[in-house]
This record gives structure tokens, sequence and C-alpha cells, in this order.
């Protein structure tokens, strides 16, 4: 089973990394050897009990075999526009959609594939629900055909990204994780914030900042930097319930910060129509100031705790963070020189700089790693990737199904509609209504899922209503991050809870008090947009994050530093007039 693992998964980061450099390859063809090479991570090398290897192994055969098919046949299919012939296309079209299905319930549960389904039937049946929410009807050959041999379902523009963006982008961070270069963002957070108050939980920021970056999911990054910063910060007498805390909201915000930002940064290039590095720009301000609100919450906590910083012999030697942090700062500047310096597009640099990540997998702190080492190390980041890979890769088709469905029936309109008359046209109401939406999602699906999801409906409304499409989609990406540390379902505090032996109640009220940038800085987007406009209004921008900046730090210190209510209140009323004042005066 190993040997097969490690053929599969060099395969599959070879195909993916060859995609970028064999030139143009028809979407027919990628996208469906993409879902071939995913499935057996879903279905074959996973644990489970023996009813569920053999339905598995079957399904994963059913599923390759009908994705092969698919890009054998592609020059045939583009001339069917769509449209299924013959039996067997309809049978090939069912097993799709079954084995997409069912590689999603395997890879996150139950709540995405359910969605998927309802829309299916929807699709299939809705022409017999009454009044506007009833769609025509789709012959069934268009309707299935369009989902599975056209680009218009699960081998859509998301598809397109998870292959040929996604896919990459994961296995750079699988080749940076398999090396130093997480002892390397550790070490670089221990020297530039370890001696301040509250040290070990500033480390523990800057290192989920920087891991969280290239990790794109809150529950990898807890489990992977809070091994480390958890029992540092316990030792030092923190209280749990504010270590685990410090590590789920750290870790939570590791998905807005950029470079790279996780899977969601690229699936919004796609629906946006806004280059990569555009984003990126935009995203920036708001992450710091996440991150800054965060910090004045640590220095409240530390106030109230009297918290020390880390003691020298826990810091780490000047000589030791210079050399591991070449670790991870090799290949991002290679990356950032690709994408800015060169032009390079965001795969093409990323491809280079996991050749670099590559060649630093053969040393270590002391020099050149013995063959065994490195070929463990080699191992570790193929078949990680190759597990990250086929589970977005389960989450994006999936979704896909959703997206295609509302397409082909012209359901997303009307939902569209029905947000636009629920809120009565007003702006706010609308956003408000969104932010619900995205709440609920995310509580069962993963952040990319729940904003893709949520985007896909309420964008086009909020659209509408006056808002530039990457203020939208911002807004929503963020609010689908609330579920990470928002009970009654917080996947990073959960973790963080279970890691340190504390109830998940207290740590998540804690998460919440520290993480309240989180549900404040989305409203700000909306309420002064020049935050979002650091490239084309760098003053304008400048000026709304010093505003913005003073807001939070005051609702902040009223939250968690404020000794009686009273003071609090004020405080945070206080920053509420320093946030939105200017737009009601307006």
């Amino acid at each position: 089973m190993r040997k097969a693992m490690i053929v599969s998964a060099v395969c599959l980061v070879v195909f993916h990394l060859g995609l970028i450099f064999w030139g143009l390859v028809p979407n027919l063809v990628s996208r469906p050897l993409h879902l071939a090479l995913a499935l057996p991570w879903i279905f074959l090398f996973v644990e489970g009990s023996r009813a569920s290897r053999l339905s598995g192994a079957v399904l994963c055969a059913l599923g390759m075999a009908a994705s092969i098919w698919v890009a054998w046949n592609h020059s045939a299919l583009g001339d069917q526009y769509g449209f299924l012939e013959g039996n067997l296309q309809i049978a090939i079209a069912a097993i799709l959609l079954l084995v997409v299905l069912e590689a999603a319930r395997r890879s996150i549960g139950w709540p995405l594939p359910l969605v998927a389904t309802l829309s299916l039937l929807y699709g299939l049946f809705g022409q017999h629900v009454p009044g506007e929410f009833g769609h025509s009807g789709t012959p069934l050959a268009s309707f299935l055909g369009t989902l599975t041999i056209a680009e218009g379902g699960i081998w859509g523009s998301l598809a397109g990204v998870s292959v040929s963006v996604v896919a990459i982008f994961v296995i750079f961070g699988a080749v940076l994780n398999a090396g130093e270069a997480g002892q390397g963002f550790m070490n670089i957070a221990s020297a530039a914030a370890g001696r301040l108050k509250g040290g070990a939980a500033k480390v523990s920021v800057i290192s989920s900042a920087l891991f969280g970056s290239i990790s794109g999911s809150a529950s990898a990054n807890v489990a992977s930097t809070g091994a480390i910063t958890l029992p540092a910060m316990t030792r030092l007498g923190y209280p749990k319930k504010l270590a685990a805390a410090v590590e789920a909201v750290a870790s939570s915000g590791g998905q807005i910060m950029p470079p790279l930002m996780g899977a969601g940064a690229f699936v919004m290039v796609e629906l946006t129509g806004v280059p990569y590095t555009a984003i990126m720009a935009a995203a920036v301000l708001p992450a710091l100031l996440y991150f800054f609100a965060v910090w004045v919450g640590i220095n409240a906590y530390a106030g109230r705790y009297e918290l020390a910083g880390l003691s020298a012999e826990d810091r780490p030697a000047t000589r030791t963070v210079i050399i591991t942090s070449a670790f991870f700062a090799v290949p991002f500047a290679i990356l950032m020189w690709g994408m800015f310096a060169a032009g390079y597009t965001p795969q093409y640099a990323a491809s280079l700089a996991i050749l670099a990540g590559f060649v630093m997998l053969f040393f270590h702190t002391h020099g050149l790693l013995g063959f065994r080492e490195t070929l463990a190390r080699l191992e570790n980041a193929v078949i990680n990737a190759s597990r990250q890979v086929a589970m977005i890769a389960a989450i994006i088709l999936c979704a896909s199904i959703i997206i295609g469905v509302l397409s082909i029936t012209g359901l997303g309109v009307k939902i569209t509609s029905l947000i636009l008359s629920a809120s009565g046209g007003y702006l706010w109401p609308s956003l408000l209504l969104t932010a619900l939406a995205c709440l609920v999602l995310g509580m069962e699906v993963p952040t990319t899922a729940a904003y893709v999801i949520c985007v896909s409906v309420a964008g086009p409304a909020l659209t509408k209503l006056g808002l530039e499409p990457l203020q939208a989609h911002l807004f929503v990406f963020w609010f689908a991050l609330l579920s990470t540390i928002t009970p009654p379902v917080c996947g990073a505090v959960f973790i963080a809870a279970g890691m340190i032996g504390e109830n998940w109640l207290r740590v998540a009220l804690t998460a919440m008090a520290l993480g309240v940038g989180l549900y404040i800085i989305p409203l700000t987007m909306i309420a002064n947009p020049s935050i979002i406009a650091i490239d084309t209004e760098p003053v304008s921008a400048l000026v709304a994050l010093a505003q913005i900046g003073a807001g939070l730090a005051l609702i902040s210190h009223g939250l968690i530093g404020a000794r009686s209510l009273l003071s609090r209140l004020g405080l945070g009323a206080a920053g509420l007039v320093v946030l939105f004042g200017p737009m009601l005066i307006g």
C-alpha cells in the first residue's frame, strides 16, 4: 500500500506541475484527469471498515474510468454541446455525479453533498414546483450533459482553478512544511516578539499568520503550530482558555493573510476576473488590521494576568534564526520575484518556488541531510500534497454541481431577487442577511465552499446595490470564516481546546473577544472602501488604516482590558463612532 501511495502521489504532483510547463491542455482533459488522480486519496488510501474500503475501491474504479473516458473522448464530446447521446453516456454522467458527491461526503461530511443533492433534485424536478421558484424544465440528456461532459458543471471554471492554481500552491505548502520552514516561522516569530509582554501569545500570532498564509486551513494551522505554541504558553502560566483562543484566532487569520490566502483567493480570481495581485493588494491592510486587533487584545490580557515574555533560553539564537528562516525565505522570495518582478503567472512563479523548496529539502540547520531523512521528507511532501489536493478537489467539484444547477435553472437569479426584496432594496440589511447565510453555511462546510455558495447567490444582489465586485467578494469571504471561532460549530476552537484540555465554550468566548476584528473589519470594507484600495489610492488607504485601527483598538481594549461594564460600553461606543461616524456624517 505504501508503494502504491508513493507512486500515486508522484503521478499527481508531476501531472499538476507538468500542466504549467507542457503548454495548453484542453479543459476536458486536464480537469477529468485531476479528478481521476484525486480519487484514490479519498476512496483507497484511507482508514475505514471493510465495507467502506470495498465500496471505496468500486467507486474509485468507476470514477477513474468515467473521468478517463471523458478525457479520452474530449474532442467528440465538445461537438455535442453538453447533450448526452445514448445510455452509456447517461450512465457515465450518473457515475461522475455520484462519485463526486460521495467523494465530498467522505472528505468533509454530509452538509455540502446534501446541498448539492438537493440542487440536483431541484434541477430534475423543479418544473413541478409551483410559483416563481419553479423552472420550465430541462431535458434529462441536456441537464446531465451540461454538468458532466461540458464546462458548465463539475468541469467548470472552478475546477480549472483547482487544477491549475490551487493544486500548485498546495504542493508548494506541502514542500515547505516537509522541510524546516515551519521551524523557521517559529524561530523568526520568537526572535521578533518573544521578549515582549505576552510574548508567547504574540509568537503564536506571528507564526500562525506566516504558516496560515500557505496552509489555507485554520484547523491544519492549529494542529501544526499549536503543537509548539500551546505547550509554551501553558508552561509560562497562560490560562488554558487564553492559550487555546490565541492559537484558534491566529490560525483563522492565516486564511485572510496575503500572499497566498489559501484556496479562496484563487477562486476569487476566477469569479471576479480581478488579477491575483490586485486581490492580494486589496486584502493586505484588512489582514494587518485583524492581527493588530488580536495584538491589542493580547496586550490587554497580558496586563490582566501579568503574562511575561519568553525567557532568554527559550528564544532561539540569532544564528539559528537566520539559518532556519532561509528555508521559507528563499522559496517565498522566488515566488514574489516571479509574480512581481518577472511578471510570471502566480502558478508559474509558484512552480519555480516549489523547485527551490525541493532543493531545500536536502538540507537542515547543520548542513546536508542524510539520504534516508531526505527520502522521508520527499515522501512526506508528495503524500501530504496529494491528500490536500484531493480534499480541495472534492470540495470544489461538489460546489461546482451547485453552481451549475443555479446557472442551468436560473435559481441564482431568483435567490438574488429574494434577497433584494427581503432587504427592501437597502444595502445594509442585504449585508446582514448575507453575513447570516455565511455563518450558517460555514458551520457545516469549509470556508472556500461556504464562500463559493454564498457569493454565487448573494454576490449579484450586493453588486446590484452598488458594491464593487471585489468589495462584495471580500465581504463574503471574511464572513465565511466566522464559523472557525463562532459557536455552535467552531472547528479551530474545538481543535485548540482539545489539544490543551479546556472547555471549548470558554475558549470560544475568549476567541470571539480576541478575534473581534473578524466581525467588524468586513463592515468597514463597505463603510470605508479606501481600506482595500492601497494600489490605487494609497494615501486614502493609509488614512483609513489609521482610523479603523484606532476604532478597533478601542473596541478590543474595551472588551478585554476594561474593568467595569460602564467603561467597556464607553470604549465600545467610542470605537464604533471612530469606525462608522465619518460614514454617518457623510
